[in-house]
C-alpha cells in the first residue's frame, strides 16, 4: 500500500488491522470563561461517558473515530481522530474568550485532513458529524466559518449540530448553522451524550451514504 504524506506509518497498520469503514464526529467545546465550574465539569464527565457507551458496542467500537476541539481565546485540536476503543477523553479548563469561528474552521480543517487520510489508505467512510457545545456568542469573526458550514451542509460533506448551553446567543448560533440549534434542558450533557452515543451507533451499524433516522432529543428544546 503506497502511502502519502498525511498518512504515518502507525495509521497504515491501524487500517490495515481494522479495515472498517470510519464514523468521524468531531466534538468542539466552547471552554471560554463563562463555562468555568459546573458546565466544563459535566461537559468533562459526558466525554468519559461517551467513551464508555460507545466502546462497549463491538461495531462502534471499531467504527466510530472521535476528535475533539476546544475554542477559547484560541482554538486546541485536544485530541486527533482515533478509534473510540484508543479515545482518551480530555480534561478540560475554561478560561478566555469564545473563538468560535477559530473553533469551527480548526475542526472542519481536521475533517478534511482526515478524509485525506481515508482516502489515501482506501478506507470508506461516513458523512462525518461536527458537533458543537457553547454557552456564549463568538468574540471572532464567524462569517468564513459560517460560509463553510453551509457549503458543507449543501454538498453533503459534513453534517453540522449545535447545542447551545445556558447564557447561548441562540440566534447568532443559528446564522452560523444550518440545521436549527438545540437549547440544552439545564446542564444535561448527560443526555446530549448518550443521545450522541446512541446517534454514533446508529450510523456505524447502517451502510455508507444510507439516511439514518436519529433518536429523538429529549435533552433539549429548538
Amino acid at each position: 500500500m503506497q502511502t502519502m504524506p498525511n498518512s504515518t506509518l502507525e495509521q497504515v497498520v491501524g487500517f490495515a488491522e481494522n479495515s472498517e469503514p470510519r464514523c468521524p464526529c468531531v466534538i468542539v467545546v466552547d471552554s471560554s470563561a463563562s463555562m468555568e465550574g459546573e458546565p466544563i465539569r459535566q461537559l468533562n464527565t459526558g466525554l468519559l461517558q461517551f467513551k464508555q457507551e460507545l466502546e462497549q458496542d463491538d461495531l462502534a467500537s471499531k467504527r466510530v473515530e472521535v476528535a475533539v476541539v476546544s475554542f477559547n481565546s484560541v482554538a486546541t485540536v485536544e485530541r486527533d481522530f482515533v478509534t473510540i476503543d484508543q479515545f482518551d477523553p480530555p480534561t478540560l479548563t475554561a478560561g478566555g474568550c469564545t473563538e468560535m469561528g477559530a473553533g469551527i474552521e480548526k475542526a472542519l480543517d481536521l475533517i478534511e485532513d482526515r478524509k485525506a487520510v481515508y482516502r489515501t489508505n482506501g478506507v470508506a467512510y461516513y458523512r462525518p458529524w461536527l458537533f458543537l457545545f457553547t454557552d456564549g456568542e463568538p468574540t471572532d469573526d464567524v462569517s468564513r466559518a459560517a460560509q463553510r458550514i453551509h457549503e458543507a451542509e449543501t454538498n453533503r460533506k459534513v453534517a453540522c449540530f449545535a447545542v447551545g448551553v445556558e447564557g447561548a446567543n441562540m440566534p447568532r448560533l443559528g446564522e452560523v448553522m444550518v440545521r436549527p440549534p438545540v437549547k440544552l434542558n439545564g446542564l444535561d450533557f448527560k443526555g446530549v451524550f448518550q443521545w450522541l452515543s446512541a446517534s454514533m451507533k446508529k450510523v456505524a451499524e447502517s451502510h455508507v451514504d444510507e439516511q439514518v433516522g436519529l433518536p429523538a432529543v429529549g435533552w433539549g428544546k429548538i
